[in-house]
């Protein structure tokens, strides 16, 4: 069911300010583990110190191992079963492997549009939490909300081939909205392009002014990000 602009609005800021509160927890357990003594240039108009230690990103860690389960019991499970979504997993790849061989640029458009496809859906609605971190799988079968397509989009640009380093979830305060919010920060050819499920295009970092990064995280660490 599609709901009325304004309930869904007041949803999605509410899911959104769950999110930002979880940012700067997470930030505030870790920032101690910083391994960087000065902190680097980043996106955004801010700079970054980095880390290693990713254990307080717990949401982050456990879609990942989920999704790592569900990759390895995906064969033995019947197409029909909603459970990991198989038959959506057979059109993702599908997808995906229509997409090898072609620019990079055109890789990560194609993602982007692909995943923005899906309706935004909260975590209370879909999960009965505040702040779930959902596997492709699991945003395929229910879709979900920014950092879920945030997700999908960073595991997807993985298959593809692109580098861990080249890549970042990044959690984020929408400073017109005032709320939390996540999307996907792609390095690209010395550009920083950014996947967001609120902008139809793939747009350059430098070309938004209204967001404010709290962390950003990939697989091998996390970044914590301070306004100059």
């Amino acid at each position: 069911m599609i709901l009325p602009f304004m309930a869904a609005f007041s949803a999605r800021a509410l899911a959104r300010g769950a999110l930002f509160f979880l940012c700067f927890t997470c930030v505030f357990v870790a920032a101690h583990d910083a391994q960087a003594i000065q902190s680097q240039p980043s996106f955004f108009g801010t700079r970054e110190v980095k880390s290693t230690n990713l254990k307080p990103f717990k949401k982050w860690n456990g879609a990942l191992a989920r999704f790592s389960r569900e990759m390895a019991i995906k064969k033995k499970t019947p197409c029909g079963a909603t459970e990991l979504n198989k038959c959506n997993y057979l059109k993702w790849m599908a997808f995906l492997k229509d997409l090898r061989g072609k620019p990079p640029l055109a890789q990560i458009k194609a993602v982007n549009s692909y995943m923005n496809r899906a309706p935004y859906i909260t975590d209370m609605q879909n999960w009965g939490v505040q702040d779930y971190w959902e596997t492709p799988n699991e945003f395929m079968a229910r879709f979900g909300d920014c950092e879920d397509y945030a997700i999908a989009k960073y595991i997807s640009l993985k298959f593809l081939g692109f580098k861990e380093d080249d890549l970042r979830v990044v959690a984020l305060k929408d400073l017109n909205l005032k709320i939390g919010h996540a999307v996907l920060v792609v390095f690209f050819k010395g550009k920083t392009l950014v996947l967001d499920n609120q902008i139809r295009q793939v747009v350059q970092a430098s070309t938004i002014h209204h967001y404010l990064p709290v962390f950003s995280i990939n697989a091998k660490a996390w970044w914590r990000h301070i306004k100059p």
